[in-house]
């Protein structure tokens, strides 16, 4: 007898085979007893007609309960209107493993619940949909960067080398070499990879120890991070419409039906096309004041802010050349304000906020050593960094991707939280 897939069944029509996989929901009239399944390949409709089950099937269908892993053996029939195109008319049916006392049940549950019993949770049709949502995603990142002749590097974990700010990193003894750090971002040493092969990407966890308990943020979390040797900043905002609008397109394109399930609204998603909008820090300031706003020119945008600029566009925002006491050490000065950057962040619309900063990356050996230093940072931790101006120093720039978030905005799902399989905040460390 054939063990057979799900997604198997449309090319064994008229056979008869076995389709191992775990109750969902049953229901029986007493003649006629049905029983959804899945396997995770999809969902699949059995019917036991009582009189045709070999002996003892209908007593077994009896015990069945929610998620029981079983084995249903029967004949499979092509209907437009079971799951997924095709039913089973079953003959048998093994129990392999029983279920008692599932604690996800149809009915309502708190999330704090949910996240409870996560482990079990991302068997639900919702769970699974946005899996899928963000596999699509992930594969489309390699793809887009592996068509374009980049180069994935894979970059420490654990690093001496901070990348962003010092109070969010979570740091651990290293050995009779003093701290190391849970890397914030794979970037610098992204940096010194794309002297060598021009063009690569990073793809990798990333941490940050922020006390942050908003729906836009986790403590672990994925993040691709290109840096391309000879892009100036306009070439990389550029980079990244083409990378954002190709990732959305490949989710509307494979994703159609996880997205139906999500009951995302495709309309916003099929405006994501370049060109993206671009308005400069000075000029967001000016507009959130005209709203009412009392923030000021030098401080960073909260959330609220980058939702209030964003709701005014239909596609993706770029805000550009923030002042540089708000950014990271690495980032070019400004050659026509040195107040600011050569930085973006590109916000989401709808509301999701930032899913991606870059800029372009300081090349000035004696400003990036000052600004080292105004951020007390060590000079000596980042003497490889600095190499990077003294041998052959060159114009690039680069930027990081949160997965999380972007699979979060795609899905239309409120929370960054169920963008993962198990997410951590700063509230949770279980599962």
């Amino acid at each position: 007898m054939s063990i057979v897939r799900i997604s198997e069944l449309s090319q064994h029509v008229g056979a008869v085979v076995s389709v191992p996989g775990w109750v969902v929901t049953t229901r029986s009239s007493g003649k006629i007893a049905f029983c959804v399944m899945r396997d995770g390949t999809g969902n699949l409709q059995t019917v036991f007609p009582k009189n045709e089950v070999v002996e003892g099937a209908w007593e077994r269908f009896a015990t069945l309960t929610q998620e029981a892993c079983i084995t249903v053996t029967g004949t499979v029939r092509e209907d437009a209107r079971a799951p997924g195109g095709y039913e089973l008319t079953a003959s048998d049916v093994v129990v392999t493993a029983p279920s008692v006392d599932y604690p996800i049940s149809p009915k309502e549950h708190g999330t704090a619940f949910l996240f409870e019993h996560r482990h079990l949770w991302l068997r639900s049709k919702k769970q699974v949909a946005i899996a899928r949502v963000r596999h699509e995603i992930e594969q489309a990142i390699h793809d887009f960067y592996y068509a374009r002749g980049f180069i994935r590097v894979d970059t420490p974990i654990l690093t001496g080398s901070i990348g962003e700010q010092a109070g969010e990193l979570f740091a651990t003894e290293y050995f009779d070499l003093g701290q190391a750090y849970l890397a914030q971002t794979g970037q610098l040493y992204g940096e010194a990879a794309a002297a060598a092969h021009g063009k690569i990407y990073t793809f990798g966890p990333t941490f940050r120890a922020e006390k942050s308990k908003t729906r836009r943020h986790l403590t672990e979390f994925w993040m691709i991070e290109p840096e391309v040797a000879f892009n100036d900043s306009n070439a990389n905002m550029q980079l990244q419409e083409d990378f954002v609008s190709y990732l959305v397109e490949r989710a509307l394109e494979r994703r159609k039906e996880e997205l139906k399930e999500l009951e995302r609204d495709l309309a916003p998603l099929e405006k994501v096309t370049g060109p993206f909008p671009r308005i400069t820090y000075s000029e967001a300031i000016a507009t959130l004041q005209a709203q009412g706003s009392d923030i000021q020119w030098g401080t960073d945008l909260g959330a609220d802010d980058e939702t209030a600029l964003a709701k005014a566009y239909d596609k993706p925002l770029f805000v550009m050349n923030y002042p540089k006491e708000v950014k990271a050490f690495y980032m070019k000065e400004n050659p026509d304000d040195p107040r600011t950057v050569l930085n973006n962040d590109c916000l989401a619309p709808e509301g999701y906020g930032e899913i991606i900063g870059g800029s372009e990356r300081e090349g000035d050996y004696d400003k990036l050593l000052q600004r080292i230093k105004d951020q007390g940072l060590d000079p000596a931790s980042y003497g490889w960094y600095l190499d990077l101006r003294k041998y052959g120093g060159f114009v690039h720039s680069g930027f990081g991707l949160g997965l999380e978030r972007t699979v979060a905005w795609i899905c239309g799902i409120p929370h960054i939280r169920e963008a993962i399989a198990f997410p951590r905040q700063i509230h949770r460390l279980y599962p």
